[in-house]
This record gives C-alpha cells, structure tokens and sequence, in this order.
C-alpha cells in the first residue's frame, strides 16, 4: 500500500470513528464512478482519487465515462450499470435533468446513488459540492474584474447550459459584475462548449471577431480556458484580454506563466472522487451523516448539509483554491 494512502485511511478511519463512535469494518463493496468524459486531465485526476481510496479501503472503487461529453451516452453507460447492480454509483452528471429515470430506478433497485456538481438533482441520496458555487464564480470574475480595471465587454463560457454547476458559476460571476463593477458590460453569455477545448477555442474566436475590443472571458469547464486561452494567444492579445476559470494548475502552467491565464479557479477532483467513494460507503454502513462531520479528506473537514432537491442532501465542503502566476508553485500536483 503506498504510504500516501495509508496516511490518508488512518486519518478517514480516525475521524470517522470519533464522529459517529463506531469503527468501521473493511468492506467489499463495488462503488462505480461515472464522470461526465473520460481522457481529460480534470476527470485523470478524479481517477487516481478513486483509485487511492480503492488501494486503501479494499473496496472495488473504479470510474468510467463517455468518451465523449454527451447526456445520452452518459445515460447508457449508467442504464448498463444499473442492470449489474453495483452497491453504489458516484456520478458527475453531464445533464442532471436526463439522468433522474435511471437514478430513481437505481435507488429504487437498492443501489446507493451519490453525485457530484449537481445541486439539482433529485435522485441521489446525497450530492456533493466541494464549496458555495456562487461564490466560486464570483471568485473567478473578480479575478477578470481585477485584470480588466474594473471596465469593458466580457463574457462567460458554460461546458454545458443542463449543467447546474457550471451555470451557478457564470450566475456567481455575471451578479459579481453586475453588484460591483457597472461599467464591465457582459455580451454573448454562455456560449456552450461541450468540455471541449476546441469548441471553446472555436467559439472564443467568434467573440473576438464579433468584439475586437473585448476584455474578458471566464471559462467554466476544465477544458475552457485551453481554448479560450489558444484564441487569444494566437491573436497576440495575452496583454490586453483577460482570462479566467475553472482548471486545474498543472494544466494550464505554460499559458498561466506567459500571463493568457491570469487565473484558475479549482478544487482537487481526485478529493472530491474520495468524498463520493467515501459518502457512499458511510450510507452502506449505516453512517448517519450529520452536519460539521469531517470526512477525513482535505476541504471537506467540516461539511454543511443542507436539503437537496429531492429526498437526498448537498454536502458543501470548503475546497476553493485559486491560483495565478504568483502562487503557480504552490498549487501543482
């Protein structure tokens, strides 16, 4: 067992021990993760989360995808897994709306159903956000807002409009403008790019000829600021457009170095892949999951609980980061 994983089982056993007074048993339960698209470096890294819980819990945690990010194919993949009867799916929901059939019939068939980025979502038992969402927009466009000096057009990238996360992220962001800088004037907003970088790259280049004397963007997929970023970068205007969104560091260090980026927004998805996992196995103990409960990983020590959509509840941990040029080192994994 590698030692960084056995760090981490000893703090999880530890805290969920004292919280709920009991000591949990090693398992073997089949927890299946489903992500919105498999191959990109958002959902790798989610992988090697689920992965190091796998290693130190002894649980059969793995996690598949579409290869595209695709309701539809999404839907299928869950349909097939819901006739297998796993112990539980983990989902991050491309389209929360097209899923809620086929989670009720999981749950209905006694499978334990967890999500991730999808406050809306009805059938699930317990959705997981790794912060206030709102917030999080507000944090990434007051880093365009900063960038901009507080003036001119701008405009805001959704992965996909059925996605609640990534619009409760450009609604943070387009009500931070609006409350605080008046003269930042938003055009085109929520332009749908599909966790494509080359949608987003293609339709980045559309709003610079449409607005050549545009000022902002804020991303919201992982894959967002790549193609936004490449636009602007090919246009040579790193120095006068202002860039920002949800990404993960180490994938953007070029383009954050050379000053396209000036920020992402992010939590640590192989953290939240632990949390899922975790969540779903205290509900196949018989946990009770209860509010201030510390889950044992990083950002979630604490969690809120709060009522969800449906019969199930959101847990907000506290694991925003945000990092730039000037703090690069400090946010790389």
């Amino acid at each position: 067992m590698k030692k960084r994983s056995l760090m981490w089982l000893l703090a999880a056993v530890a805290s969920l021990a004292i919280i709920a007074g009991i000591a949990l048993a090693q398992s073997n339960y089949t927890i299946i993760t489903v992500v919105k698209i498999t191959g990109i470096n958002w959902f790798n890294r989610m992988e090697q989360g689920v992965t190091e819980y796998a290693e130190a819990t002894g649980n059969n945690a793995t996690q598949t995808g579409p290869a595209e990010a695709d309701p539809a194919q999404q839907l299928s993949i869950i349909r097939d897994l819901v006739a297998r009867k796993p112990d539980a799916i983990a989902v991050v929901p491309m389209d929360p709306a097209t899923l809620e059939p086929i989670l009720a019939e999981a749950m209905d068939r006694g499978i334990v159903v967890v999500t991730h980025e999808a406050t809306n979502q009805v059938n699930t038992m317990y959705d997981i956000e790794a912060f206030d969402n709102t917030a999080f927009g507000a944090g990434i466009n007051e880093v365009i807002a900063n960038c901009m000096g507080g003036e001119g057009k701008w405009t805001v990238f959704v992965g996909s409009l059925g996605s609640k996360t990534h619009n409760q992220w450009a609604d943070g962001g387009i009500a931070n403008a609006a409350d605080n800088y008046p003269n930042m004037e938003l055009v085109d907003a929520k332009q749908e790019t599909f966790d494509d970088a080359d949608q987003a790259y293609e339709k980045a280049k559309e709003i610079l000829r449409k607005y050549p004397d545009i000022k902002g963007f804020q991303g919201s997929a992982s894959t967002d600021v790549v193609g936004i970023g490449r636009a602007i970068d090919e246009a040579g205007l790193s120095d006068t457009v202002c860039l920002a969104g949800a990404g993960l560091p180490s994938s953007n260090v070029e383009m954050i170095e050379s000053g396209t980026i000036d920020g992402v927004g992010y939590w640590d998805p192989a953290d939240a892949g632990k949390a899922m996992n975790v969540v779903a196995a205290m509900v196949l103990d018989g946990v009770e999951i209860v509010d201030g409960m510390d889950l044992g990983i990083p950002g979630y020590e604490s969690i809120t609980l709060v009522d969800g959509a449906g019969e199930g509840k959101i847990i907000f941990g506290t694991a925003m980061k945000f990092a730039n040029k000037d703090n690069l080192a400090d946010h790389l994994f």
